[in-house]
């Protein structure tokens, strides 16, 4: 049996004795697996919110990885209630649920009562970084995968994941774009191209957004089966967006919002904006939540910028602590689209 890594949980700064008690259950670690580039694969829609991998894609079967004994290890930290392995710091559900006294934090969540059953329904790809953005809160450089060998081994962690997914009977949503751009990333064009004609295939798309219009007609099947379409944007202004979404058109995301309004209407899938909130755009708050009702959006997202150690000097990131952000954020409150939960 694979052991847990202590060291791994010390680096994220969490405490593996702690018990919090929660008697909701979350069900990501038991119907959602995350593959990243390494081909390791987490129960969890983020790395960093549960860090400890259940398998390598590499050198074993997603079957087996998901019925393995550190698989049932993780899952086990969910159904005893300690959550000992999860990140309280940074996980938007546990973040969310804080807030909220009087509402149990799995039915304010829509979390299934009891324990959920362990069949896979979400698969978030992060296999490929490639992307027409270098965006300075993500990469100090432009990233794209055109290596002949790394190719061959991402087109076979695709593949060993189509064969997984071809083996179920049940609907499966693919997240596609966790890391890098799906319509910009080779591997994530050969995956979609592979996958997309399977019966019990759904997707969720995460995109800068600035080859949507482009690309709907190439892929045209998958926007039919397109459940939501997320679009991160982390400027209202033009000098902003661009400062912010190094490489990106303001002009051109906005060509580009318009195109995703009438897409949604076209093929009803849910559309929802993400922006990262940093001491460069904060201000924009107010006039990003104007933007996103004009374009019919379903959610707003607004999430604190994290340290990827891009170079980002993090001394200077001291909005949180301004008291015109605070008001603010009182305000932001009261609009039913917005998502502040990792701002508070």
């Amino acid at each position: 049996m694979r052991k847990i890594n202590k060291r791994l949980f010390e680096w994220y700064g969490i405490d593996t004795d702690k018990n919090l008690g929660i008697s909701d259950r979350c069900p990501r670690p038991y119907d959602t697996v995350l593959i990243d580039k390494a081909g390791s694969c987490f129960l969890c829609e983020c790395a960093s919110w549960l860090p400890q991998s259940a398998g390598n894609l590499h050198t074993q079967s997603l079957e087996n990885i998901l019925t393995s004994s550190m698989a049932g290890e993780l899952q086990n930290s969910i159904a005893d209630g300690s959550y000992r392995y999860c990140n309280n710091r940074q996980c938007s559900y546990l973040l969310s649920g804080d807030n909220s006294e009087l509402t149990p934090r799995g039915k304010l969540l829509g979390w299934p009562v009891g324990v959920p059953d362990k069949q896979i329904k979400n698969i978030r790809l992060a296999i490929d970084d490639s992307c027409n953005l270098s965006c300075p809160s993500c990469r100090t450089h432009q990233i794209f995968e055109r290596d002949k060998f790394q190719l061959r081994k991402k087109y076979a962690l695709a593949d060993k994941i189509i064969e997984y997914v071809r083996s179920q009977a049940h609907t499966i949503n693919l997240h596609v774009g966790s890391d890098g751009d799906p319509f910009a990333s080779l591997i994530y064009r050969y995956f979609v191209k592979a996958i997309k004609s399977l019966p019990n295939v759904r997707f969720t798309i995460q995109t800068n957004g600035l080859l949507i219009k482009k690309m709907h007609q190439r892929h045209l099947n998958m926007f039919k089966k397109l459940d939501v379409l997320n679009i991160s944007i982390d400027g209202a202004t033009k000098a902003t967006y661009e400062k912010l979404r190094r490489g990106g058109s303001f002009d051109k995301i906005i060509e580009n919002l318009e195109s995703a309004k009438t897409l949604k209407q076209q093929h009803g899938f849910k559309f929802n904006l993400h922006f990262v909130v940093q001491q460069d755009n904060w201000r924009e708050i107010p006039l990003m939540l104007e933007l996103a009702h004009r374009y019919n959006v379903d959610e707003m997202f607004f999430n604190k910028i994290q340290n990827w150690n891009t170079g980002i000097d993090f001394a200077t990131q001291v909005f949180f602590k301004d008291e015109k952000f605070i008001e603010m954020l009182e305000r932001v409150h009261e609009d039913p689209i917005a998502r502040i939960w990792t701002l508070l």
